[in-house]
């Protein structure tokens, strides 16, 4: 496994597709999200980083200053050094953009690599995904495929928040498709339902 700036694992998948970006959740690591990958998409190759923040030892992609409250200066270092990542993997695995499949810290994390460098990921599964940050997005996101998953009982993404992550994704050219659970936090079946369908018909 190639030496780069994310601890990570890394297995090559179908040439022809692209792959996967795993992007874990708070106190998660870069195996949590892998045994999901034969689920929503078979044959796939993927990447998956650790996280380089700790939360009172629990890793995650940026600091945030309580619950659903983020450092904003942190997400923009954080995602630009995420970013720099992806262009280190393509090169080190000769691979193609990813699609960014993200869990809540993750989901953010992607969001806002999307926010400030389009053109970075061929599409983007969010699930129970925040709006990155205040400011606009550069733009750039046409044609890019999003699918946000969100639950209608989950006690830490307001509806109103996740609303304004999907309104500004879409004026930032992305083609999104917003799916709301009947659910909370955690990931669910039809969460992987969703993640597989949308993904059977991305890059």
């Amino acid at each position: 496994m190639a030496d780069l700036s994310f601890v990570h694992t890394h297995a090559p998948g179908d040439p022809a597709r692209a792959p996967l970006l795993l992007l874990h959740g708070t106190g998660g690591n870069e195996h949590d999200l892998v045994p999901l990958v034969p689920e929503i998409a078979p044959g796939r190759g993927y990447v998956s980083p650790r996280g380089k923040v700790l939360e009172n030892g629990m890793p995650r992609f940026f600091r945030r200053l309580s619950e659903g409250v983020f450092d904003e200066a942190d997400v923009r270092a954080r995602a630009d050094e995420l970013a720099g990542f992806v262009v280190e993997m393509r090169e080190a695995y000769g691979l193609a953009a990813p699609v960014a499949v993200g869990f809540s810290n993750g989901a953010n994390i992607a969001a806002a690599l999307m926010w400030r460098h389009p053109g970075v990921f061929a599409g983007a599964v969010l699930w129970r995904a925040m709006t990155p940050l205040r400011e606009a997005p550069a733009g750039g996101l046409e044609a890019t495929p999003v699918l946000i998953v969100s639950g209608a009982m989950d006690p830490i993404v307001p509806a109103a928040d996740v609303g304004n992550l999907a309104l500004r994704l879409r004026e930032a050219g992305a083609a999104v498709t917003h799916e709301t659970l009947p659910v909370g936090h955690g990931l669910t079946r039809p969460d992987l339902d969703l993640a597989r369908d949308f993904l059977a018909t991305t890059a």
